[in-house]
């Protein structure tokens, strides 16, 4: 049964930093796709960075410039480094991931982690 852990969220004040991982176990992820998303209060899920088996990443315009993803292949780990937080960015941030990379919405990913949220005050 494969199953997705986020941790890392928390509290910050607009500018801070934090970093958000995503341990994926039940089985071996070889050619899988992960990415995160993430869910403001009283709005919809959105995209917000994924990466590809091969390493590719894609941002959304929100975040690109200030967040990075990346992944160790050896861990099953995916990241989320984010900087120059906004309080727009408060959210419940999710990971997700997908056998193949076939794209950036919610249906093209398999799993999906039960979150962790990520408050940023100004």
């Amino acid at each position: 049964q494969v199953q997705l852990v986020e941790s890392g969220g928390g509290l910050v004040q607009a500018g801070d930093s934090l970093r958000l991982s995503c341990a994926a176990s039940g089985r071996t992820f070889t050619g899988y796709a992960k990415a995160w998303f993430r869910q403001p209060p009283g709005k919809e899920r959105e995209f917000v960075a994924a990466i590809t088996w091969t390493g590719n990443t894609y941002y959304a315009d929100s975040v690109k410039g200030r967040f990075t993803i990346s992944r160790d292949y050896a861990k099953e780990l995916v990241y989320l480094q984010m900087n120059s937080l906004k309080p727009d960015d408060t959210a419940v941030y999710y990971c997700a991931m997908n056998r193949l990379f076939v794209g950036l919405g919610q249906n093209s990913y398999t799993y999906w982690g039960q979150g962790t949220q990520v408050t940023v005050s100004s």
